[in-house]
């Protein structure tokens, strides 16, 4: 039997949220981060926008906090809500003394401004700040002694102890498929971190990275974890619409600095759907985006940013406007073709404010937890920020409560498996649920949508867990295994919401209650 592999930490996820709590535990613990491809392969390196912080004069607690609940649409909790921005400076201090090279405007930070911002509060690298935080941490964590990294490691299950008739229900750590061995290996920690990022990639169009599959909650989920808010996924509305080239993001921050959205013929309309017209929050203007391509027929919709000066374009928007230029789209003179695309996942594992999940030793930090910061939709740039400040916070609950190291655990039981004689299943079931998960649970729902869904989801769960049951398993297979989960929560979350709120807007019911209730997905219900 092959013995496990021991730590006092395992980390699964490399973007912010887990190098950031592994930078804050290495001094008091050995630290594995696994994650299941390259070091910079997750969501965090692709935002460009930046981080929201208080740092401007004028600027207060108070109004970053007000900004967020009115984004959260009554379902930001407001204890977490201030626990984030009161502490979002000093997790900017922290980047800059690591040597993050934020910009800066006559010797001082520069501030832009984003959707639902009353004021400047973005700190930001040029465009391309989560690309930066990503080299200065991985360089940090490379250097840093009590930390080991596993790459090509792509998490299966967490072990728990009601897995195994252990008398506790303790997380005993995890079991990982070694892509470089094909070899399910055996881990064993008495704390575990889940920072896996979101599940943008159970719709066919995205911004997220090919990471983002929901691994985390899913496998929460299977070890007994509440999910929360699953039904609020986030629609980046600008998102470049081009056929040769795999989504890509045009940040917030050109709406921010005077982008306006255009229909085909010139014409501005977002005045039209909301008095804050292009400043709007995401949601707002991803379903005035899809309303009007809807109405007329288009495939996209225009940003137009070229009044501004080209020079001004070049030095706020450098990778954009070199992106675009490859694309033969010259940015300062021309508009950016957009289309809304999934983004953001508002809700995930249920934690409380130490990063805790219902499962003892099991810790949800990032994209993957549901924290109660961003409600019924997220502010923008709140969420680099709530990566650095719960990974602080969790990594403190862990110095702060010592665990026993787990006994000894079982190895991975391949007896009964043969390999894979048609792998072309994972392939179909994989592109027909993020088609299905497009047309019937996007940016506007209707009951018999749900309904449609979710009969095809039943169908899809029973042919993995066949496929899953029977042959060796792969990345492909797990990641297919953990995002029709996800898609399963989502379908049902939405379907008990009974109104319309934030991110989520049903034809059904297009009013919003006068009380807002989280929705609350227990496995063991």
């Amino acid at each position: 039997m092959a013995t496990s592999q021991d730590f006092d930490v395992l980390i699964v996820g490399s973007g912010l949220a887990g190098l950031s709590a592994a930078l804050h535990l290495a001094p008091t613990h050995r630290v594995a981060i696994l994650t299941k491809r390259s070091m910079s392969d997750g969501s965090s390196g692709w935002a460009q926008g930046g981080i929201a912080a208080v740092l401007g004069a004028g600027d207060t607690f108070d109004s970053h906090v007000d900004d967020t609940l009115v984004a959260g649409a009554g379902l930001s909790e407001p204890a977490a809500t201030r626990f984030v921005v009161e502490h979002a400076p000093e997790s900017i201090e922290w980047l800059r003394k690591l040597g993050v090279p934020f910009s800066q405007e006559d010797g001082h930070l520069h501030l832009t401004r984003e959707g639902g911002h009353s004021a400047r509060r973005i700190v930001h690298v040029t465009d391309a700040t989560g690309a930066a935080v990503q080299r200065t941490l991985i360089e940090e964590v490379r250097r840093t002694p009590n930390i080991t990294l596993l790459e090509h490691h792509t998490l299966v299950d967490l072990i728990t102890g009601t897995k195994f008739g252990i008398d506790h229900d303790h997380c005993l750590g995890l079991y990982a498929l070694d892509e470089s061995t094909d070899e399910v290996l055996t881990f064993r920690a008495p704390h575990t971190i889940l920072a896996t990022g979101g599940a943008g990639k159970v719709y066919l169009y995205t911004t997220n990275p090919d990471t983002a599959t929901g691994d985390g909650i899913a496998a929460a989920w299977r070890a007994g974890c509440r999910v929360t808010n699953m039904e609020f996924i986030q629609f980046h509305p600008t998102c470049l619409y081009h056929p040769n080239v795999k989504s890509f993001l045009i940040t917030e921050a050109v709406r921010g600095e005077g982008g306006q959205l255009l229909l085909p013929d010139g014409t501005r309309f977002m005045p039209q759907h909301d008095q804050r017209a292009e400043l709007a929050p995401r949601d707002v203007v991803a379903r005035a985006i899809d309303f009007e391509m809807k109405k007329h027929g288009l495939d996209c919709v225009y940003l137009d940013i070229s009044h501004q000066p080209a020079e001004f374009i070049r030095e706020h928007f450098p990778n954009i406007h070199a992106r675009c230029l490859e694309l033969g789209i010259d940015i300062t003179k021309q508009p950016i073709p957009v289309v809304p695309a999934a983004h953001y996942t508002c809700g995930g594992i249920h934690t409380d404010l130490a990063g805790r999940t219902d499962v003892p030793g099991l810790h949800a930090i990032g994209e993957t937890a549901y924290t109660g910061l961003h409600g019924a939709n997220r502010l923008a740039s709140n969420s680099l920020v709530e990566c650095m400040v719960f990974a602080r916070a969790a990594a403190h609950d862990i110095q702060a409560t010592p665990l026993p190291l787990p006994p000894e655990l079982p190895a991975w039981d391949e007896s009964q498996v043969t390999d894979a004689d048609e792998s072309v299943v994972i392939s179909h079931n994989w592109d027909e649920l993020r088609r299905f998960m497009w047309d019937y649970v996007g940016i506007v729902r209707t009951n018999k949508r749900l309904e449609r869904a979710s009969h095809r989801i039943r169908l899809l769960q029973e042919e993995i867990q066949e496929f899953y049951a029977n042959f060796h398993i792969s990345r492909d297979l797990l990641e297919l295994r953990n995002l029709v989960t996800v898609a399963e929560l989502i379908v049902r979350s939405a379907q008990s919401r009974h109104e319309s709120r934030g991110l989520h807007f049903s034809r059904d019911y297009p009013q919003m209650e006068d009380v807002a209730h989280p929705t609350i997905l227990s496995p063991n219900t």
